[in-house]
């Protein structure tokens, strides 16, 4: 590859990196092309899986502001540039690897923070944004309902009290 194909390559790359709210690696070697395609379509539209020369990804990473994958870009290693939800993107990968042995996860990249191959499978293993949500708005409606029901009560237990007291003095009037 020639200089200028070299540095097209890299800007394509930094953008790629600047552009993306998580990345990972994996190793793709034992693969076919019927499976990656598989993978890239379970991935979805918003993700891109693309494999790129290491040193030229590792010098993209770093223009991109991104340190701490050097270690994890040797070997055959493809990128997953994900926008959008990348916990669902984790999960993906996980079960495609568990389904096609020959793709590890080697490493992520998600919020400022590099997660090795067990920090990106126990990302997978957090519930999706959309659960997580609802469980919130669960909770929330459970105290706002506790809320209620004590702003009601507080006038309920009053108005008995009072009542209680009424008919204690017309008893013994």
């Amino acid at each position: 590859m020639k200089r200028p194909e070299k540095a097209a390559v890299i800007a394509q790359l930094t953008e790629q990196f600047r552009n993306a709210d998580a990345i990972y690696l994996t190793e793709y070697r034992g693969l076919t092309v019927p499976q990656i395609s598989d993978l890239r379509e379970k991935l979805g539209r918003d993700t891109s899986y693309a494999v790129a020369k290491n040193t030229l990804a590792r010098i993209a990473a770093k223009e991109a502001g991104i340190e701490g994958l050097d270690e994890t870009l040797a070997g055959p290693t493809a990128i997953t540039f994900v926008k959008g939800d990348y916990v669902e993107a984790a999960k993906t990968l996980r079960d495609f690897a568990k389904v096609n042995k020959p793709l590890v996860l080697k490493a992520g990249f998600a919020d400022g923070t590099v997660y090795d191959a067990e920090g990106v499978k126990k990302l997978a293993d957090l519930e999706s944004r959309e659960v997580l949500l609802s469980k919130m708005a669960g909770a929330l409606k459970g105290t706002m309902a506790k809320a209620a029901y004590l702003f009601v009560a507080l006038p309920t237990k009053a108005v008995r009290t009072i009542d209680a007291l009424r008919e204690k003095q017309e008893k013994a009037a």
